[in-house]
């Protein structure tokens, strides 16, 4: 299995507090999804310096296949003195025992203690939490959410998940609750967990695609990019199906929470303007007046967000 560099990404407008022209350590960042795994080393600036990816395959039970995609993913981190390492997990996870609990798409991550195994191929201190707990951190330190007590970060996508800042905490017990999994529809499809109707069946890439197939779409048509960009009526209908989905689970957020600001990030961002500007809209319509109106703003992509937010999730423990 060959691992997959990534091009280059720097992230702009660094921390005012960090030297400039001098290097104050590095921070290693990984993601881990049903059938990838993801690496990056970062500044505290939240500068990208390189990346890496590996794939494993999703259906196996065998723990080995992700063992063996950590190692090609982090070859990244060879001959670097790491601060440390965050990992922005999917599924259940345990932040002090460092394992994945559970992930209904993986079985091999389940139980998986990927704390202990990176730290034998980083030689530095692993932090692992929930992907959308930990993204909210990664738009607090280095994107839109930065200078904000309050505000939502939203991945989109394959995996579905919302983190929440509010009055400066991030919610959520730890190892989290992405939100995919509460109950939009009295009776919908069945989700991966065994039960119906959860959020996680009506707004996702999944979804998209399925959808698009009833409607004839061939594949390459079947892309968020794609639709938003066609004149089919089916295609416009269908985007704006996908929206209102999304915003089923955000307005509950919004309601609770009065999130203010939303960062949208990985699928939704393909959908561009247009695409945002419908979240936004639906949003506005289906939540109560008072307090801040909601805004939506596309943040960082899914191959990006959640790196920064594992970044931010080092920054955010014990300073070396």
């Amino acid at each position: 299995m060959a691992h997959e560099r990534i091009p280059l990404r720097l992230v702009p407008d660094p921390r005012p507090d960090e030297p400039a022209g001098r290097d104050v350590g590095v921070l290693g960042a990984v993601e881990v999804l049903p059938g990838l795994v993801r690496a990056a080393l970062l500044t505290r600036a939240g500068a990208v310096r390189e990346r890496a990816q590996a794939r494993f395959d999703a259906r196996s039970a065998d723990p080995a296949v992700v063992d063996a995609a950590l190692r090609e993913a982090t070859v990244v981190f060879a001959g670097q003195a790491l601060l440390g390492v965050g990992v922005a997990a999917a599924g259940v996870v345990d932040p002090v025992a460092g394992r994945i609990i559970e992930a209904n798409d993986a079985p091999a991550l389940r139980g998986y203690p990927v704390a202990d195994r990176l730290a034998g191929l980083a030689g530095a201190p692993v932090r692992i939490e929930h992907r959308a707990r930990v993204q909210v951190l990664g738009d607090r330190w280095f994107g839109a959410g930065r200078g904000r007590r309050s505000f939502a970060s939203v991945a989109t996508g394959e995996v579905l998940g919302v983190g929440i800042l509010y009055a400066g905490e991030v919610l959520a017990p730890a190892g989290g609750r992405s939100g995919a999994h509460m109950t939009v529809t009295a009776s919908g499809e069945l989700c991966t967990c065994g039960r119906r109707g959860c959020w996680k069946t009506v707004a996702t890439t999944r979804w998209l695609r399925e959808r698009a197939a009833e409607h004839g779409l061939a594949p390459e048509a079947a892309t968020l990019a794609a639709l938003v960009a066609s004149d089919a009526p089916a295609a416009g209908d269908l985007v704006a199906r996908y929206a209102e989905n999304l915003v089923l689970g955000l307005a509950t957020v919004q309601q609770l929470f009065a999130c203010g600001l939303f960062v949208l990030h990985g699928e939704a961002l393909d959908g561009g303007e247009p695409f945002r500007a419908m979240v936004e809209s639906r949003l506005r319509a289906d939540v109560l007046g008072g307090g801040e109106a909601p805004t939506v703003v596309l943040g960082e992509a899914a191959d990006t967000g959640a790196l920064l937010g594992a970044a931010g999730l080092v920054l955010s423990g014990p300073r070396p």
